[in-house]
């Protein structure tokens, strides 16, 4: 459905977005690049997550949501009619806050987006090879590799953290969405978590929410500022932080308000 013919991987036109009555985005247009760490900041409420879950449109489940203006992955409007939305989900994958592993072991956590996706017989060879490549991308592998038969749910919240995100890359998605990864994470946790998605830039598009912002810092190449639904700056991320072009983020960013 996807295919690439620019270097922004998402492009938002005047959006614009509703929960029931209530207006949660308003005139949002932002372009991602490629390929990169993009992070999304700003204070609790101001539309970062409702923006990041518009993007493969998960919040539509909540049943009463409405939206006016575009989303456009890779040139695509994902609100078009045939766009199906398994597609879309299995090439624009999303990482939750709190660690999410399925029950059964940690390689049927690694193989079940494959299965769900790409359904047909593979051999157990196969398998493995689709369990260590995942495994090995997140920085898993040598960890696991002599205990994949066991419980997901024994591992530490930084390894579940790390097997979700495996758990998507099997499906080949082109863009990651990340809704405050680390926020469950002790601070190794948190670093361990952070060198994997440095690991991951160029070979996947990847934004992500936080409100750590020592870690917007660390952990993305440019940046975003949204207050009340709009957004207020667009940058690289060593700008951002260092000559803010609006008083906002300034203030947001020297702790004034937030």
């Amino acid at each position: 459905m996807i295919t690439s013919n620019k270097n922004f991987a998402i492009e938002t036109k005047n959006l614009n977005l509703w929960y029931g009555t209530f207006q949660a985005l308003f005139d949002v247009n932002l372009q991602i690049k490629e390929g990169q760490i993009t992070s999304l900041i700003g204070p609790s409420g101001c539309g970062k997550s409702t923006l990041l879950r518009s993007i493969n449109r998960i919040n539509e489940r909540l049943g009463y949501v409405r939206i006016d203006g575009d989303i456009e992955v890779f040139n695509k409007n994902v609100y078009d009619a045939d766009v199906a939305l398994v597609q879309l989900r299995k090439q624009v994958g999303m990482v939750f806050q709190r660690p999410n592993p399925l029950p059964g072991s940690i390689r049927e956590n690694v193989l079940y987006g494959h299965k769900l996706h790409k359904p047909g017989k593979i051999t157990r060879h196969q398998q493995d090879e689709i369990v260590e490549k995942a495994l090995s991308q997140v920085l898993l592998w040598d960890k696991v590799k002599d205990h994949l038969n066991r419980p997901a749910s024994g591992l530490s919240l930084e390894e579940q953290q790390k097997l979700c995100i495996a758990r998507l890359l099997p499906v080949q998605p082109k863009i990651l969405l990340m809704d405050e990864p680390c926020s469950a994470l002790d601070p190794a946790g948190t670093a361990a978590v952070e060198e994997l998605i440095w690991e991951l830039r160029g070979e996947y598009t990847i934004l992500i929410v936080t409100h750590n912002m020592a870690q917007a810092r660390r952990a993305s190449e440019e940046c975003i500022f949204m207050l009340m639904g709009e957004v207020v700056e667009h940058s690289l991320t060593s700008e951002l932080f260092v000559t803010p072009q609006s008083t906002k983020t300034a203030d947001y960013i020297e702790g004034r308000y937030g």
